[in-house]
């Protein structure tokens, strides 16, 4: 069951033949029920109808049932779906071959569920005074890393003066009183300019309020009032955005299976299970819209591939109408989809409205009249106010009433919308703007004086005082809405499902995106069995003994916390899917809450499979306890501080706006886990006004309970090393090996007499645990996982969606050339409008040159097979002449686009493709553009630097600076962006609107002045009827100045469609339906037509018609042979071939004149790339705020928190230890700058795969540029991070031996970024690069000689150790630090051992303490001898094999690696792109 059940309407050809619902529900206009049978007409009835007067004194004509009735069938069966099968790419083929009618499913589940009782549900909608106020009255700019340092300190006295209300936001009136009425079954169309306001309206007539400073008036569904129905029914209102968002890797059945199984109803109708309904709706929705051939295809995005943009777009209609609402608000909802498929779903509206009473708003741009003529009401806004708003057969007339001139031509909607548009409008004869409202005040103010306002008011009126009056049908709504309920649903909940069932829904969605990507759950579970083979070898069976105890701790510490940064690239992941958690929030598919559980819950196999697999490999090869209870035990606490670990990291995923943010404070966090673990630094040592720190990091409580189990278990040996003193391996033979009465133990918890120290007394000397915490430590991390769960479902119901942040332009501040070149556009701009100026395109075009292609195939592989996508298309583009490239959505015309501009990366190609008679040569690629339909581009620039940028490296180089700049304000005059000029694109939500989007597309390629071929795909999608006829009238001029244009266009109205030249028509399969002239008045097409048995009627769009005719849309084709066959067998085909053949002869026999510049690859040099690209990538970085304040943010954090937890260290034993961790903990600097710079990378390098497919610059020079970018900010988070980590801790303030660390320190930032780069460079996507850092560092600080010392790795791992880029790095800042340092041990330090009876302490020990370290504090003592391990710092380092000597090598070879990350970064950037097309 599509929609709620409702009784079905009575036959047409019925005495009760009106559609319109009983007047129970509603109180119809007198003339309602004659309207409502025209609107189902195609324009040749509407236009022959009588048009009504304005004052309404029409008299109503009479139906005529016969005649109504046979309208009824002809929409009946034009909504019945033909199928037939074609061997095409699975997500652009045919559906299987059935019938479907749409009408008589809808009828028949309607009388069935009203046979059975159920309760329908239908609401109009009534608003009154209806006044939305937004931000926006002051002009905001683009914000930089200078102002958000600045925002920092200003910020207690702007928090100061919000608190007292001077900080306020400047209002802007977006919507101005509008009044009026949309009742149950009927379909309004909403009208409007650009900016105008129609999606703010769609938006608040959905009761999505949000993101607005005010709205004021009333608005009412059904006599609810507005708060109620946000209170209790917010699913029956719902809003369909223009974008498109979706889980890129998820099939088509599974995203629309999904909704279905969060709205199925709860009371089912009769004989049908749950599954079986989910199943026949899903069915009927997939073929309803034309889609059932993509059922098992990937949705796909800009990014993924999927199935094709018209595709996609009706899986966001078939989405939104599984919703089951009462009120929909479509925003451009045709946005993608070709003529006929707008016109079906169009039609598929109607009837779905008629049936089910909805109330419906739709807003579209270049609606053709038969999409016009299925609505009942027109509202029109121009500049936020309502200047027509009423019966939608009335709306041409009253407009022509004002004044202005009828344009035939033009369809209903491009005439009421131009009527808003000062350049766009005729007016009368003898009309004059004095005597005509011109303005949008004037329009309403004439609007409010016309008897069709008052009549809409009236009809208001009146539906308000029915449903006040007669509440039957408020509560048939309400008793529907229980009944659509499940069990376990609290009546007043605003969902359909019970909170256990979204749980399981989305779990098992979320399951399906994990098994989607099977890549990287392969990659996950090897990168964990390898790290853990390598960890474990490099700790292989530990002895118990002495020398194998602080090896063991960490090693237990090493498995714990790698699980633990595992948890943290789960961050991203989790950011990116928000904005589908806003859709289907706002339409009340599930809590937000249910998605922090859901998460959990399916990916918990996932992760226990995981740890799994790295906890046997590691705990059994470093031989720890071998009981089947201490390796459960340890794996049971490696896992839950996991879940410990990454449900902190969910909660910041929750609450911060983006995912720099959320890394920003997780970064912080992680840091504090992990120097608060217990292993670094003690619990008994770290200072009293910090170590409650250690009490939120479930590293702690993870590593203690880890450590407890494992020492309970343990008795440990003392001996070699840690005897003092020993024979130091048979050296010094005097001393025994085993420990004596005048010897003593050195490990911590040792008992003066015996040589075992028990694993328990250890644990409390070395980290003041206690293995009888173990449990209750655990019991801890279980009680984090839950609470902050809790805390994090608690915040993803409160915390604002990024979907209530209105779309709000950003501006760069004007300069003086700018301020004079946004002058110079403004003085222009009404006379460009006008048409009174002309853009200058001679001497554009240097080479004309025809482009052929013959017998053009193009296969891809599928499931072990080839599956052919273009069938043998033939064609030819020439210049001066535009072609147009139309077809079915998912016909392939994006592929042929692909093919022909030579941007596919994957399949077969076969055929020809010649330029001037000759194979397409290294320079076809920038001698072309191609505006793609995906709208990439450098997020934070402007639209004139974007343009600049264009024209700076793809014009040629002998082109002046000035002469492109020039060129570009041109073009910034014809897509009329001169208000947009320096505003941010910014990314779709946040920056210009789709419709400016688009134009920055086409501005971009048209930046470049391409001299063989312009491609344009789609480029009128999503603008305004009359912003595409100036596109296409600029394409007549470069086509006039010698351009070869080729074009595909879904929409276009006759007007429109005449300015081509020449049309490919293609029908599903790739296959070609026609190809030749179109003629004045298209004649030629039509000709083709009627030749072949498909008449066009005289009043009927060609366009339009002719997709009809091939079987593009919902009808059968007409005729019974298949079109693509008519073609081949054709004179026309014959002509066709003929016409290439003479092309190439002609193009063969003249000489080619190629200037040699345009042999070369790119069209600038390299030098000038790399200026021009450094100069783009400093200014985005500059303005990637949160992206650099992050980063110099954690650096502050980071220094800040080690050097407060290390403050002022002495000069005992203890704190050299301390200084090396502290030292040590400079390596962990890479973890946190590469988890940011990592997602930036491979987002810039998506903008670069676009901008290199039209050869701007090479990959060089991005790699180069990239590494640029972040210079001055790794410059200075280095002095920062130096200053608040260097001197607080109190090492040496010598220059020189400063100096040195810097260096290193600042060595050491740029080897992030690097690594991170490089990394990013490798991985095919975000996430298998998040994966790659945990292993790697882990590996890195392993090896090391911290961790694990040189002389204790397995000989086989000896080379790790040199090849390892920390190495140097802790041996040059450690010896750096320790050299010449006096150590001096505190009596805690001091090992106290008795001599042997009458020997001094020195005549005992000295010879030891001459061949190794340390010194005697009392050697001259004959009893209670004191020992300290070291005398300076030089021994202190020497026992882990670091010179001060070394200092000098240890920083070159580290600036070796830094550069080798660089070399890396390039060449994955040039040989791996992951670019699939």
């Amino acid at each position: 069951m599509l929609y709620p059940p409702v009784r079905p309407p009575a036959p047409l050809g019925d005495s009760s033949s009106s559609t319109s619902p009983p007047d129970s529900v509603l109180n119809p206009a007198p003339d309602d029920g004659d309207e409502r049978v025209d609107h189902h007409q195609q324009s040749t009835s509407r236009s022959s109808s009588s048009a009504p007067t304005i004052n309404g004194d029409r008299h109503p004509t009479r139906v005529d049932p016969e005649k109504a009735a046979a309208q009824f069938e002809d929409l009946r069966r034009t909504l019945s779906r033909p199928y037939s099968p074609h061997p095409v790419d699975p997500e652009k083929q045919d559906p299987s071959s059935s019938t479907f009618d749409l009408l008589s499913y809808l009828r028949a589940e309607a009388s069935e569920a009203d046979a059975a009782g159920l309760k329908r549900k239908a609401l109009g909608v009534a608003w009154t005074g209806l006044q939305v106020i937004g931000n926006g009255g002051e002009k905001l700019y683009i914000p930089t890393f200078l102002d958000a340092c600045r925002d920092t300190v200003l910020a207690p006295a702007r928090l100061i003066g919000k608190l007292c209300g001077r900080d306020k936001a400047v209002p802007k009136h977006l919507l101005e009183n509008f009044d009026g009425c949309l009742k149950p079954g009927e379909m309004c169309l909403v009208l409007g300019r650009p900016g105008s306001g129609c999606s703010t309206f769609l938006k608040t007539i959905a009761n999505q309020r949000s993101g607005y400073l005010a709205v004021n008036g009333d608005v009412s569904y059904g006599g609810i009032p507005s708060s109620l129905m946000a209170k209790r029914y917010r699913g029956e209102v719902v809003y369909n955005a223009e974008d498109d968002v979706h889980a890129a890797t998820l099939t088509v059945a599974q995203t629309l299976g999904f909704a279905l199984k969060l709205k199925t109803p709860g009371t089912l109708p009769p004989g049908k299970t749950k599954r079986e309904l989910d199943s026949e709706v899903l069915s009927v929705v997939l073929r309803m819209l034309g889609i059932s051939h993509t059922r098992d295809t990937k949705v796909g995005s800009a990014y993924e591939r999927g199935v094709s943009g018209g595709e996609r777009k009706r899986v966001s209609i078939a989405e939104m109408m599984a919703t089951r609402a009462c009120v929909c608000s479509w925003d451009n909802s045709t946005r993608g989809l070709d003529a006929s498929t707008a016109l079906d779903y169009a039609k598929a509206l109607r009837v779905l409205t008629d049936v089910h009473q909805m109330a419906t708003f739709v807003s579209l741009y270049q609606a053709g009249e038969g999409i016009y003529d299925q609505f009942d009401k027109v509202l029109v806004i121009d500049e936020g106010r309502q200047v027509f708003f009423g019966p939608a057969r009335e709306a041409r007339q009253y407009m022509m009433s004002l004044g202005y001139a009828d344009l035939p031509r033009q369809t209903s909607a491009d005439y009421l919308t131009g009527c808003t548009d000062p350049n766009e409008r005729k007016l009368a004869d003898g009309r004059s703007e004095a005597n005509v409202p011109s303005t949008s005040e004037a329009l309403e103010a004439a609007f409010h004086r016309s008897d069709i306002h008052r009549r809409m008011l009236d009809e208001r009126d009146a539906y308000l005082a029915e449903t006040e009056r007669d509440e039957k049908a408020r509560h048939e709504f309400e008793e529907a809405v229980k009944g659509d309920k499940r069990r376990g649903v609290r009546h007043k909940s605003v969902y359909t499902a019970s909170f256990a069932a979204q749980v399981w829904a989305l779990s098992v969605r979320q399951f399906q995106l994990r098994l989607q990507n099977r890549a990287d759950l392969i990659f996950l579970n090897l990168s964990s069995i390898i790290i853990a083979l390598i960890i474990g070898s490099t700790f292989y069976q530990l002895p118990p003994t002495a020398a194998g105890a602080f090896r063991r701790g960490g090693a237990i510490f090493l498995g714990v916390i790698f699980n633990g940064f595992q948890a943290f690239t789960e961050l991203p992941s989790q950011m990116q899917g928000r904005p589908i958690v806003w859709k289907h929030k706002s339409w009340a598919l599930y809590r937000p809450a249910a998605t922090t559980l859901a998460a959990t819950l399916a990916d918990l196999p996932i992760n226990c499979l995981a740890i799994f697999f790295f906890t046997v490999v590691l705990y059994w090869m470093i031989g720890l306890a071998a009981t089947a209870g201490a390796f459960f035990s340890y794996y049971l606490i490696v896992l839950t501080t996991f879940l410990a670990t990454s449900a902190w990291f969910r909660l910041f995923g929750t609450l911060c706006r983006n995912y720099d943010q959320a890394n920003r404070y997780a970064s912080a966090i992680v840091t504090i886990f992990e120097l608060y673990s217990g292993y670094l630094i003690p619990i008994f040592a770290q200072k009293r006004w910090l170590f409650w720190l250690s009490y939120l990091s479930p590293f702690q409580w993870g590593y203690a309970a880890a450590l407890a189990n494992e020492f309970k278990r343990l008795s440990l040996t003392c001996d070699g090393q840690y005897v003092f003193p020993n024979s130091l391996d048979g050296l010094l033979p005097q001393y025994p090996s085993a420990l004596g009465p005048n010897q003593v133990c050195t490990l911590a918890g040792a008992t003066p007499g015996t040589d075992v120290i028990a694993g328990t007394a250890y644990l409390s000397a070395a980290y003041g645990y206690q293995v009888s915490d173990q449990w209750r430590n655990w019991g801890i991390l279980v009680a984090f996982f839950i609470g902050i769960s809790a805390i994090q479902a608690a915040a993803a119901e409160i915390v604002p969606d990024g979907n209530s942040a209105p779309r709000i332009d950003v501006f760069a501040h004007e300069d003086k050339e700018r301020k004079e070149l946004n002058e110079r556009l403004q003085a222009n701009k009404e006379r460009y409008r006008k048409g009174e100026v002309e853009q200058d395109l001679s001497g554009l075009i240097q080479s004309r040159k025809a482009f052929t292609w013959e017998d053009l195939t193009y296969d891809v592989p599928v499931a072990g097979d080839n599956l052919q996508l273009l069938n043998h298309v033939y064609g030819y583009v020439k210049p001066g002449e535009i072609t147009a490239l139309m077809g079915a959505s998912g016909a392939g015309k994006t592929t042929l686009l692909d093919v022909l501009a030579d941007r596919k990366t994957t399949g077969l190609i076969g055929g020809s493709r010649l330029v001037a008679g000759r194979p397409c040569g290294r320079e076809f690629q920038r001698g072309t553009a191609y505006v793609e339909q995906q709208d990439v581009h450098e997020h934070t620039a402007t639209v004139r630097e974007a343009l600049r940028f264009s024209a700076y490296l793809r014009q040629p180089a002998n082109v002046s600076k000035a002469d492109k700049d020039a060129y570009v304000e041109e073009v910034i005059q014809l897509l009329e962006l001169e208000d947009k000029a320096d505003a941010m694109i910014g990314e779709v939500g946040h920056g210009l609107d789709v419709e400016a989007r688009k134009r920055v597309t086409i501005g971009v390629e048209l930046a470049a002045k391409p001299q063989l071929l312009l491609f344009l795909d789609e480029p009128t999608s999503g603008l305004d009827g009359q912003s595409a006829y100036n596109i296409i009238r600029f394409l007549r001029k470069l086509a006039a100045a010698g351009l070869t244009i080729l074009c595909t266009i879904h929409q276009p109205n006759a007007l429109l469609f005449e300015n081509f030249d020449r049309l490919l028509l293609l029908k599903r399969g790739g296959a070609t339906a026609y190809f030749g002239d179109i003629g004045k008045d298209s004649h030629v097409l039509r000709e083709y037509l009627a030749k072949n048995g498909a008449n066009c009627p005289e009043d009927a769009n060609p366009a339009e018609f002719m997709l009809d005719a091939i079987g593009a849309g919902s009808s059968k084709p007409i005729g019974s042979k298949d079109w693509a066959d008519v073609w081949l067998e054709s004179d026309e085909f014959a002509e066709v071939k003929q016409e290439i053949n003479r092309i190439k002869e002609e193009s063969l026999a003249t000489p080619e004149v190629l200037d040699p510049s345009l042999h070369l690859e790119y069209a600038t040099s390299f030098v000038h790339q790399l200026k021009v690209v450094s100069q783009r990538t400093l200014l985005a970085f500059y303005r990637s705020v949160d992206y650099t304040y992050t980063k110099w943010i954690n650096h502050c954090a980071l220094a800040l928190t080690i050097g407060l937890t290390y403050l002022q260290l002495g000069n005992s034993q203890e704190d050299m230890q301390y200084r090396l961790f502290a030292l040590f903990y400079l390596v962990t600097l890479p973890a946190i700058l590469i988890a940011q710079v990592e997602p930036l990378f491979i987002h810039n390098r998506t903008t670069f795969v676009r901008e290199a497919s039209s050869k701007m610059y090479s990959p060089v020079v991005f790699g180069i540029t990239q590494l640029v970018g972040e210079m001055p900010y790794s410059l200075l988070c280095a002095v920062t991070f130096f200053l608040l980590f260097y001197y607080p801790i109190g090492f040496d303030s010598d220059s020189n031996r400063a100096g040195y660390h810097f260096a290193f320190v600042l060595l050491l930032e740029i080897y992030s970024v690097t690594l991170g780069q490089a990394f990013a460079a490798l991985s095919p996507t975000e996430y298998i690069a998040e994966q790659m850092v945990p292993g790697a560092l882990l590996i890195f600080v392993t090896f090391c000689g911290v961790t694990v010392r040189y002389d204790e790795l397995l000989g086989f791992w000896h080379w790790l150790y040199w090849v390892n880029p920390f190495t140097y790095v802790v041996e040059g800042t450690m010896a750096n630090e320790m050299h010449g340092r006096i150590i001096e041990c505190t009596p805690r330090e001091l090992r106290v051992f008795e001599p042997p009876t009458g020997q001094t302490c020195a005549e005992w020990a000295g010879a030891f303490i001459e061949a190794s370290t340390g010194y005697l504090t009392n050697p001259d003592a004959t009893a209670a001898c004191e020992y300290c391990q070291y005398a300076n710092g030089d021994e202190f380092a020497s026992t882990y094999g670091w010179s001060f000597s070394n200092r000098g090598r240890d920083i070159g070879i580290f600036l070796v690696f830094v550069l080798f990350n660089c070399a890396v970064t390039v060449a994955a950037s040039k040989w791996l792109r992951y670019s699939k097309r």
